[in-house]
């Protein structure tokens, strides 16, 4: 998979921008605040339909204008693919292949990316709704399916929480609707709980192999997905199911006294471990970075499994935090296998020894230049 051209119209700084890009790695230098993470945002939003930095889409338009267009041109293996995004305060229109989808759940997986960035080392070390956004951002892009799953159940855990609250001290006899809504968020629940662990297990084999390279054979690491279910059969969806719904009604009296859904994967978490310790609280620094960049580099693998396309990879100011050895790994491993857009402020040290015939860009104010 490659984004053969990218167009941006009142996209942040950039006015009126078409650039095409190389197939290898595309390096984006210039100096802070000129432009370069705005790209790749226009990438990332291109792909998923959302930003990366901010959850509010009017800062995406740039400043005194109305609306903002993304458009790109993706070729994979069926071909060419051309998409857009238009976005205005009313809201945001997706295309593909110039028609208009009625949800955005058949246009996201049209361009599959993935962003690693520094902030990225919150994934081990943050809280656990930050590698929550991790799982579902990442597999809703493999699985159509997953994607559907976890906007169904958003939707529903919002009713079942508005009817908690509504429900306060009510009598027993009010109970019928709260019941429904459960049989409901355990259908979701249990269809999400089952894929997360299906795919968290493949992906703890490319990440496990990636990170004993790094470490040079002396860690090993590991997954645990951390939920309130019983842990003996996560990939069985209708014993998730049946132990969801037995839940709901063991904590029926808790989630009505503090007015909100307890139990689901919007609570659960990922737990990394090396040499089977949690490496969030006992792992060192570089500990972390490792397992970090090990996860990162392992999604290209899981995501070319999934759907049979490599996605593009997107590394934002991401080397100036890597010391030489991970930094050597991250290119190695991206070397002549997927498109790749790099920002720096300057190409040197390794990286430039390592990265073969790049394409570069320089970026000011706005403006982008590609050197010859």
């Amino acid at each position: 998979m490659k984004l053969e051209e990218l167009r941006l119209h009142n996209f942040r700084n950039y006015e009126d921008l078409t650039v095409t890009f190389g197939p290898g790695v595309n390096v984006l230098i210039g100096e802070n605040a000129q432009g370069k993470t705005n790209l790749l945002e226009a990438i990332y939003f291109l792909a998923l339909a959302r930003s990366h930095r901010t959850s509010n889409d009017r800062e995406l338009i740039g400043w005194q204008a109305e609306t903002a267009q993304v458009l790109g041109r993706v070729q994979k293996h069926s071909g060419i693919t051309p998409l857009e995004l238009d976005l205005s305060k009313h809201g945001k229109k997706a295309k593909v292949n110039h028609l208009e989808q009625a949800k955005l759940s058949g246009y996201v997986g049209q361009l599959n990316v993935i962003l690693f960035a520094p902030e990225d080392l919150n994934l081990v070390k943050g809280a656990p709704q930050v590698r929550r956004r991790f799982m579902d951002m990442e597999f809703g892009q493999m699985s159509h399916k997953y994607l559907y799953n976890t906007t169904q159940y958003r939707t529903i855990l919002k009713q079942r929480n508005r009817y908690l609250k509504e429900l306060g001290s009510k009598k027993q006899s009010d109970m019928v609707l709260l019941d429904v809504l459960s049989d409901q968020l355990a259908a979701y629940g249990s269809e999400i709980i089952s894929a997360r662990v299906t795919l968290l297990k493949r992906l703890e084999v490319w990440a496990a192999q990636i990170h004993q390279e790094i470490s040079q054979q002396r860690e090993k690491l590991s997954f645990h997905y951390e939920t309130s279910v019983a842990d003996d059969d996560l990939v069985d969806t209708q014993h998730v199911y049946d132990a969801l719904k037995q839940l709901y009604q063991q904590r029926r009296d808790k989630e009505l006294f503090q007015r909100t859904t307890l139990i689901g994967p919007h609570r659960d978490d990922l737990k990394f471990l090396v040499n089977d310790k949690d490496v969030s609280s006992f792992g060192s620094q570089g500990q972390q970075r490792t397992t970090a960049l090990s996860v990162k580099l392992a999604e290209i693998d899981l995501m070319h499994e999934q759907t049979g396309e490599y996605p593009v990879l997107l590394l934002d100011d991401v080397l100036s935090e890597l010391d030489d050895n991970r930094q050597t790994h991250l290119l190695t491993a991206i070397q002549d296998k997927v498109q790749t857009f790099l920002t720096t402020t300057s190409l040197s040290g390794v990286a430039q020894k390592l990265i073969n015939q790049p394409t570069v860009f320089r970026i000011s104010n706005g403006e982008i230049q590609a050197d010859h």
